[in-house]
Parts: C-alpha cells; structure tokens; sequence
C-alpha cells in the first residue's frame, strides 16, 4: 500500500511542524474532481484559512495559493490534507473511487464543504466509495468542536443557503476521522476575503475557528 511521504506522517500531537528543513509549511491541496461542480469556488478561502491556522495555532500551513489536485495524479499522496467544495454535482470515476479508498485508508484526511447543492452527488459517490463506512453525523460533544476553540453548539452555521440547522458529518476508517463533511453552514465562504461576502467579523471568526479546528483534529487524531 502507498503510504504518505515520511515527512508529513511525522507529524504528532506534541509538535506539529515538519522534521526536515525541506518541507518548511504542509500544503492544503484543493480536489479537482469531475461530475459538473464548481471545484474551484471560493479561491481566496484556503490561503486564509492557512494565515489563519499558521497564526493561532502550532500547525504550519502553506499560505500560498492551494495545488489543485486529481485524485489520479501520481502526487497524491504529497498531500495529507485535502479540501473539496462546489455547486453542483461530483462523480468519482472507478480509478478515482479506488484511489479515494487508497488515499483515505492510508492515512490521508478530506474536508467537504457543501457549497450549495452538492449533497445528493456526494452521498451517493461516498456510498460507492466506502459502502461499509457510511457517513454518521456528529454530536456537539465530537472533540473536533473542543480545541483549539470551543463550540458548544457543535458546527456554526455560517450561509443561510437551506433553512434549518448546519449538519457535521464524518466517515470512520479503523476509528480515525478520515473524512469530515460539513453541511448547510458554507464554512469556506466565511474564510473569503471580507469584501467577497461581507460577512460579520463574528461570522468571519466563526468560520475561521471551525476551520483551525477540523485542520488540528486531522493532523493530531
């Protein structure tokens, strides 16, 4: 099996900055996927996000704008971390559903981040992809809503895009978090510049927080 460079799997609760003078930040790697979905939305979020994490917390994130990346692409698993949005629809081919299996199995963790409407999609390809690693969503008192910053509430409601409660969801492989799926809230609309949405601060900080949060959890469980 295909296991993750030696550098980023170094990484470890205690210290979470990598050992080799070589790798000075962890990138975030952006999905490309197919199926019709805006993959490429939100284009300011990740490099924010990384100022963000790299500032207030001990994990070193690349600022720069995020590698878009195929589930295909020999470099892969150069990336430990990978986030998925969009409108629309996704669809994993049978190569790109066994490298997902691959990728996730072998340590690597994925956010999605429903922009708008593509829920349905994405249940349906995960269901192909792991039919016995169903989706189960996540009770306020997940560590993932503890540290760094506290959310009492469970995940923060960022876009009033469906009515209703934000919903997290998550995907277990061996008892690790290897996929979290954030719904009805757009977290990554909140990580945008501020003129992009002109959010409130506090909505901004939310967004922002909740994000730090996932990407500790993934690099620390």
């Amino acid at each position: 099996m295909i296991r993750f460079l030696p550098l980023l799997v170094s990484l470890s609760p205690i210290s979470l900055s990598p050992t080799s003078a070589a790798a000075a930040c962890i990138p975030i790697a952006r999905l490309h996927y197919e199926g019709g979905g805006d993959w490429y939305s939100n284009r300011s979020s990740i490099p924010n996000l990384a100022r963000f994490v790299s500032t207030r917390t001990n994990v070193d994130l690349c600022t720069s704008p995020e590698p878009a990346i195929r589930l295909t692409d020999p470099e892969l698993f150069s990336y430990p971390y990978l986030f998925m949005t969009g409108h629309g629809r996704v669809h994993f081919s049978e190569r790109e559903a066994a490298r997902l299996r691959e990728y996730l199995s072998a340590g690597g963790f994925l956010h999605v981040d429903d922009n708008f409407g593509l829920d349905e999609s994405l249940r349906k390809e995960l269901a192909h992809v792991f039919p016995d690693a169903p989706l189960v969503e996540l009770p306020p008192a997940h560590a993932i809503f503890a540290a760094p910053f506290p959310f009492a509430n469970g995940l923060p409601k960022i876009h009033e895009h469906h009515g209703g409660p934000p919903h997290a969801y998550g995907l277990y492989l061996n008892d690790r978090l290897a996929l979290f799926y954030s719904f009805n809230t757009d977290l990554s609309d909140g990580w945008e510049d501020p003129g992009v949405h002109e959010d409130p601060e506090e909505l901004r900080r939310a967004a922002l927080r909740m994000g730090a949060n996932i990407v500790v959890h993934a690099f620390t469980r």
